[in-house]
């Protein structure tokens, strides 16, 4: 039987919009037709689809992705501070369901704007935040990153020198993606078990497909690897039922 997946973090590279190079680099295509031919071996159940840093603010590209996805697939977007009420509530009924905070890369709005832009999303649309940045830096966000509504950190948090910090805001109802496993200086298997041990609701598998400048790009072995660690129930909450109680797609297929 296929393994059932809500995939938390994927990427949609469509050379129909345009790009932005970050730091000179440029990603290759990776439309809808070639993500769900890679998925073919999952039951997948939806997904989020997350702008990178190459796509800084441009919503064309994202928009045109969800209809073609479908309403089980939600967006994760980069705006500026400037976005007006009426562009966020367009984005959110075309499926976007959170504003992303890209530390690591930039292509977003600056960590200055997070606490204002987190609560201003958050009151209008009901919007978490997301962000990609290193552990390293979270101990001088911990207490703005507490007052938020929602908060998730993306690639488990990235570095060994800073996870002690992740899990104590995972402790405190912080969701964190199980994603890029060839991102991390560490071991998998122990962060997981932490992280659910700490707390069973706060960990979502994705993909990261796909897997721009990663070391080692995702592979399906990083799926089995979360049911060796956590056992059946864990496979349930991490690889789709978390996920889903975050993001509430409009649709789930039958």
């Amino acid at each position: 039987m296929k393994p059932k997946l809500f995939d938390a973090h994927l990427h949609i590279i469509d050379s129909r919009f345009s790009l932005t190079p970050n730091n000179g680099y440029l990603p290759d295509e990776f439309n809808c037709s070639d993500y769900l031919q890679r998925m073919a071996p999952y039951q997948l159940l939806g997904g989020a689809i997350v702008s990178g840093s190459f796509q800084a603010f441009d919503q064309t590209y994202l928009v045109a992705a969800l209809r073609e996805m479908g309403p089980s697939f939600v967006g994760v977007t980069q705006l500026p501070p400037s976005a007006t009420d009426e562009e966020v509530l367009s984005l959110h009924a075309a499926g976007v369901r959170a504003v992303r905070f890209n530390l690591k890369r930039g292509g977003s709005a600056e960590i200055d704007q997070l606490d204002r832009m987190a609560h201003r999303f958050y009151d209008l649309a009901s919007w978490h935040v997301e962000l990609y940045a290193d552990s390293t830096d979270l101990p001088e966000l911990f207490n703005t990153l507490n007052s938020l509504p929602v908060v998730s950190i993306d690639h488990l948090g990235l570095s060994r020198m800073g996870f002690p910090t992740l899990l104590q805001l995972a402790e405190r109802g912080i969701r964190v993606k199980a994603t890029g496993f060839g991102r991390v200086n560490f071991d998998v298997r122990v962060a997981l078990q932490q992280l659910y041990a700490a707390n069973p609701d706060s960990l979502m598998f994705g993909t990261d497909l796909p897997s721009t400048r990663a070391p080692r790009p995702y592979r399906d072995e990083d799926i089995a690897l979360v049911g060796d660690v956590l056992g059946e129930e864990g496979i349930r909450k991490v690889l789709y039922e978390n996920a889903i109680a975050l993001y509430r797609p409009a649709q789930m297929p039958d």
